[in-house]
């Protein structure tokens, strides 16, 4: 499994629109990705403008082929009206321990 763990945060007053462009990108994720089993977005508690995004594929090749969808394109696009660059970071893990419970995947 490979997965990813990234961290955004919202432009103040574009918080509507980001979170419009992820609702669009989980929901095209989740139709047209067999591959990807967890696509996941929170928010910050202390900052509610910070946003997690948690991705689990289940294997190199549905992680690659998430990264040249047409829906990924259009996310990176929105990026730029709606997240700041400046505070991103994204990790790409691969699996080292651990299990996944059958029903937390649905």
């Amino acid at each position: 499994m490979i997965t990813v763990l990234a961290r955004f945060e919202m432009i103040k007053g574009k918080e509507d629109e980001a979170l419009g462009a992820l609702t669009k990108m989980a929901g095209a994720v989740k139709a047209n990705e067999p591959g990807a089993l967890i696509y996941t977005v929170t928010r910050g508690q202390v900052n509610p403008l910070e946003i997690y995004i948690y991705e689990v594929y289940k294997d190199r090749e549905s992680f690659e082929a998430n990264r040249k969808t047409e829906h990924m394109r259009q996310m990176q696009s929105a990026f730029d009206d709606s997240l700041s660059r400046d505070s991103f970071n994204i990790e790409v893990l691969e699996e080292a321990v651990g299990f996944v419970r059958p029903e937390a995947v649905h």
